[in-house]
């Protein structure tokens, strides 16, 4: 991690050892000071007060330095947790911004490189009058040539006649197909990990299905059993086990308490215990579905569970089918005997 320097010595002292010259120089406005003495001047003092803004503009790499500061990084992360819903949107338009800002340098290479040539007339910004024009006009005729390379649609207005037109060609070509490569590479597996869990539920599923197939299950029992993943899964498929067991015990305690919330707050059996106690009662609970018609205790069975009613009704009934009575959520019954 790099070091903020606030000390203005030192920063003064690293400052006039990189750009203060080139800065000094290519402030100087030699343009106005050639126009205002017009005649008698050299040319080459002219060149050299172009040269000099040309060694400004390698400052504009600096710039690349942004793409990698950690604040950045870390504002785009706050995003993707506050939208968490919608992080996978935000991702795709990172990238797309990415690529609309690598077209962007593209088109104003295509301007600058006839800029210094002093707009040549068989370059494309002279063929299409565009030396005088607006500089909107400008900047939308060089995004507009550059994304038609990239995008290897076209050359623009007008296909390349000089050498340094058709070199900026090629080389917006390769760049724009390198990066189209890039774009589905990297949407590809951004689209895949946007929804994993249900990725590996439909896999599951799938086997599931090729497997009532194999034993020839009839429909009756497939439809429960296609019913019964759809209430227990609900379309996402996750080793829950196996994450709380990667956890620590209190932060484990803590997502479970949260995970179960519902239910302690539905269950009279929990409203007065000590929090410890409860805490140490749904850490042990395993969550279990069970369909309409199921019967979960009968009569005369060994009772080694106790179950918890966080959602639906279970009908206690005699041996001849009569409802004695119907338990709702926050409802209990069952343990040892």
């Amino acid at each position: 991690m790099a070091d903020v320097v606030l000390d203005p010595k030192q920063i003064r002292k690293r400052y006039f050892k990189s750009w203060f010259v080139v800065d000094l120089l290519s402030s100087i406005p030699l343009d106005f000071i050639f126009l205002i003495i017009n005649e008698g001047i050299q040319p080459d003092l002219y060149k050299l007060s172009r040269s000099l803004r040309i060694l400004k503009l390698a400052k504009i790499l600096s710039l690349l330095k942004l793409l990698r500061l950690s604040r950045l990084v870390r504002y785009v992360r706050q995003w993707e947790e506050i939208f968490n819903f919608a992080s996978a949107v935000i991702r795709i338009f990172n990238l797309i911004c990415m690529m609309l800002l690598i077209g962007h340098w593209n088109g104003c290479l295509q301007f600058l490189v006839p800029m210094l040539q002093d707009f040549p007339e068989d370059c494309w910004v002279t063929k299409n009058d565009l030396v005088d024009a607006h500089w909107a006009t400008q900047y939308t005729w060089a995004l507009f040539k550059a994304m038609s390379h990239m995008l290897c649609i076209g050359y623009g207005k007008r296909p390349p006649e000089s050498i340094t037109d058709l070199w900026l060609t090629m080389v917006s070509m390769i760049s724009g197909a390198t990066c189209f490569a890039l774009f589905i590479g990297h949407a590809t597996n951004l689209i895949q990990s946007m929804d994993t869990s249900r990725r590996q539920y439909q896999e599951k599923f799938k086997q599931v299905e090729e497997y009532m197939q194999y034993r020839k299950l009839p429909v009756h029992l497939r439809t429960r059993i296609q019913d019964y993943y759809e209430y227990r899964y609900q379309g996402k498929v996750f080793d829950e086990d196996n994450i709380l067991e990667e956890l620590s015990i209190p932060l484990r305690e803590e997502v479970i308490n949260y995970n179960c919330r519902s239910l302690v707050k539905a269950v009279p059996f929990f409203a007065n215990a000590n929090p410890e106690f409860v805490t140490d009662v749904v850490t042990k609970l395993n969550y279990e579905v069970f369909q309409p018609d199921d019967f979960i205790i009968r009569e005369g069975s060994f009772g080694d569970k106790m179950y918890f009613i966080l959602g639906g009704t279970v009908d206690v009934l005699t041996a001849d089918g009569e409802v004695v009575t119907t338990l709702q959520d926050g409802a209990y019954f069952g343990g040892k005997k």
